[in-house]
């Protein structure tokens, strides 16, 4: 387990996923989910590498061959190596395998930067193309934020406030959770608040697009709150377990979309992931504010 720490935030990251497992202020506040019910969710905040959500019949072709791979992918599953540690900055890294390329046909490297500046918490996804083919992918964060942030404060006391009205939509997605192609304007109270309520991810993730590029988690009755901004994120989910009542709320920037209804897509033609040219570099990344 790694430590970074600063006059705000102490921060712990594993290198198991180079998941985040804490996010402490100087107050005390533990602001991320401690997945302390296992039954609910036993992860906290996975990285989201080469694929995010899920494929249909958990498998895709690319170049004539079919290969399989997990929801989420593989990056949440594997052992980084520790690059950078330092008191308030920490690199984790991974390359190709043999066990990767059974899963997915490509030479790469993915490193996760993990920056403390004051009371912000930078995640920054570098993902490399080592191979001499195009390479097609997806990166994303699903960090789960404590919720209530307070003793004494319900679930239902807290709301998601985005930065600005936008014309938002929300990716029609099958019960099974496939994308439909099929989007709906999503509506909130005055353009920018959604109201939380358990009930609201009974249909799993809400995952919107066209949405403004930061959210903040608060309550009214309460000067803790947490914003997420993600400037070049094209898709934001939001979600808990369905049809529990689960302390936390996940915020998750993402890329690119899961695989479309019905569909075993060819990795190359699937509209929504991002493609790499041999020898390129890809950076993204979101923020975590905490307010306090």
């Amino acid at each position: 387990m790694i430590t970074i720490k600063n006059e705000k935030l102490t921060v712990l990251i594993d290198e198991l996923g180079a998941q985040l497992r804490s996010i402490k202020s100087v107050g005390g506040t533990e602001y991320l989910w401690q997945a302390d019910d296992p039954a609910i969710w036993a992860d906290q905040a996975p990285n989201l590498f080469p694929y995010i959500a899920r494929l249909t019949e958990k498998q895709y072709t690319f170049e004539g061959k079919t290969y399989h791979m997990g929801s989420h992918g593989f990056a949440k599953d594997t052992v980084f190596a520790v690059e950078q540690d330092r008191e308030d900055h920490a690199v984790f890294r991974i390359a190709d395998s043999e066990e990767s390329r059974a899963q997915y046909p490509f030479a790469f490297g993915l490193g996760i930067e993990y920056t403390l500046q004051g009371s912000s918490l930078a995640i920054r996804y570098i993902v490399e193309n080592k191979d001499s083919k195009t390479m097609y992918f997806g990166v994303g964060g699903h960090p789960g934020f404590r919720v209530p942030l307070e003793e004494g404060l319900a679930f239902e006391d807290y709301y998601l406030e985005f930065d600005d009205a936008a014309e938002v939509l929300q990716v029609g997605m099958s019960p099974d959770c496939y994308v439909t192609e099929k989007d709906v304007p999503f509506e909130m109270e005055r353009g920018v608040i959604l109201p939380l309520r358990h009930t609201m991810f009974d249909d799993d993730a809400i995952i919107l697009t066209q949405m403004s590029k930061g959210v903040t988690l608060k309550s009214d009755k309460s000067g803790k709150a947490l914003r997420v901004f993600y400037p070049e994120m094209r898709y934001l989910g939001i979600w808990h377990r369905p049809f529990t009542e689960a302390a936390y709320v996940c915020i998750e920037p993402w890329s690119s979309l899961p695989s479309r209804k019905g569909i075993i897509e060819d990795l190359s033609t699937q509209p929504s992931l991002l493609s790499l040219e041999p020898g390129k570099t890809y950076t993204n990344e979101y923020v975590i504010e905490v307010q306090e």
